[in-house]
């Protein structure tokens, strides 16, 4: 190889999370997006794939985009999508199914730690 980036597409680096199923399978798996176009994507994570398989990647603002991984390299491997895509959507905030911005209805609060106990209740040992 020499070096010299001979694909025409433009792609966006970028970094986000996305869903990814293997056909066949009902386990999902996360993995981080590192660069993604209308027609595929490069992502980065733990699940083995093999070139040839054939996936369905869970794209923020996007959906369900069916594929098939390109090439494998290490934790690395690309995704050639069926049909293009609007990559641009994946940047933009969060959206809901009316089209306006998502908002939080209720924070979660499971990754903070409890309130500590009453002093009153605990007993001397």
């Amino acid at each position: 190889m020499t070096g010299v980036e001979t694909r025409s597409v433009a792609r966006d680096s970028l970094f986000l999370l996305a869903e990814i199923r293997v056909e066949q399978s009902a386990e999902t798996h996360r993995a981080r997006v590192r660069n993604l176009s209308d027609g595929g994507m490069m992502g980065e994570g733990q699940l083995r794939v093999q070139r040839g398989h054939r996936v369905v990647v869970e794209l923020r603002n996007i959906g369900a985009v069916n594929g098939t991984v390109a090439w494998v390299q290490d934790n690395r491997f690309g995704v050639a999508f069926d049909e293009e895509i609007d990559s641009q959507k994946a940047r933009r905030p969060l959206q809901t199914n009316e089209g306006h911005e998502a908002t939080i209805v209720k924070p979660s609060w499971s990754h903070r730690a409890p309130p500590p106990p009453e002093l009153s209740t605990l007993r001397k040992i």
